[in-house]
């Protein structure tokens, strides 16, 4: 047997091993679906792209709190990139009291809960879309910061996974 042989085995093995674990609940291998929903994005930038990386190196070492926050950190550079795609021409239109002079400004001057409602205002995401963007802000916050909530396996590949839809969703609109 050939060694590119043997090596395509092994990879065969090893795709076929994790489908098979990843319908077990606590499964680790369920990490290997979310890569995959994560190959099929279109190019993030640098930044984004490390970011989701250290998420999914958090599962990898059952840091889900943790998890969820890079998940988010990845997320909102997606999201004030996208925000800012035009220059900031329309959202400073929309909210001329803000200083948003550059992405950078905007990010320090306006919290996340009044980003997602300049987006829906500008009609990058609808009423729903924004009532669950808000909601995974929330559930990010309660990671972040002090409290009893301790979230699983489970519920960080399912934000993670969510989270990386809506960057999906996103990279095909315009601003």
């Amino acid at each position: 047997m050939k060694v590119s042989d043997f090596l395509r085995d092994v990879r065969a093995f090893e795709k076929e091993a994790h489908s098979i674990l990843a319908v077990h609940e606590a499964a680790p291998s369920r990490l290997i679906v979310l890569e995959d929903t994560y190959r099929k994005l279109k190019a993030l930038s640098l930044k984004q792209d490390e970011l989701i990386r250290q998420a999914l190196r958090c599962v990898e070492s059952d840091l889900f709190r943790a998890a969820h926050v890079m998940a988010w950190a990845g997320f909102m550079d997606f999201y004030e990139e996208k925000l800012a795609s035009d220059g900031l021409k329309k959202l400073r239109t929309l909210r001329p009291k803000w200083r948003a002079g550059s992405i950078e400004e905007l990010r320090e001057e306006v919290n996340e809960y009044q980003l997602i409602d300049a987006a829906r205002d500008l009609a990058l995401c609808g009423k729903t879309e924004s009532k669950a963007l808000h909601g995974l802000l929330n559930k990010r916050n309660e990671c972040a910061h002090p409290s009893d909530y301790f979230p699983s396996l489970n519920e960080t590949l399912g934000y993670i996974s969510e989270i990386l839809q809506r960057i999906g969703t996103l990279q095909s609109r315009k601003l």
